[in-house]
């Protein structure tokens, strides 16, 4: 029997389960590039503290994919108005952060969870989105660009004074 889904805003009582995938979500990405920062030991709990905070913050939405009791995927999402006295750019929503449980993928969670948050942002009269991928996650790549996802700025990265950092 396959166990529904349901998705949800977070409550405090998700916040460990969050944070949880959240130290997976890093280390996922850690383990694809080296260059991606690894967690540090209280990781976790210092981003859990961060999302108590974002609960209650009408700027931000925190929605979990909960089976029964467990929290098997989450986003977190912001209204982002970049210095409005400098830049000529209408407020637009943020993706900060989006995982769903290995053994709960390829079953739509991550869609419904950028669905859901999508329809957030829209009832903020926001009129666009961004998000950030791992260059290296080759599946989340094409998972985005089937959502109509395109490429609008390239994160690159060089090391200072010929130093080698990172991969060969």
């Amino acid at each position: 029997m396959v166990e529904t889904v349901v998705i949800r805003r977070a409550l405090p009582r998700d916040v460990e389960g969050v944070a949880a995938l959240w130290e997976k979500l890093v280390a996922y990405h850690h383990a694809l590039d080296s260059d991606l920062p690894a967690a540090t030991t209280r990781g976790a709990i210092y981003y859990g503290r961060r999302v108590i905070d974002r609960i209650d913050d009408p700027s931000a939405c925190v929605l979990v994919a909960a089976a029964g009791q467990d929290i098997v995927g989450y986003a977190l999402g912001f209204i982002v108005d970049l210095v409005p006295e400098m830049f000529d750019q209408e407020p637009s929503g943020f993706l900060a952060d989006i995982y769903v449980e290995t053994a709960y993928r390829r079953r739509g969670i991550g869609r419904m969870l950028v669905e859901r948050m999508i329809a957030w942002f829209a009832e903020h009269n926001l009129t666009y989105w961004e998000w950030h991928v791992a260059a290296l996650n080759e599946e989340a790549v094409a998972f985005w660009k089937a959502l109509g996802g395109r490429e609008v700025m390239l994160r690159m990265r060089a090391p200072v004074n010929g130093r080698s950092e990172g991969r060969s």
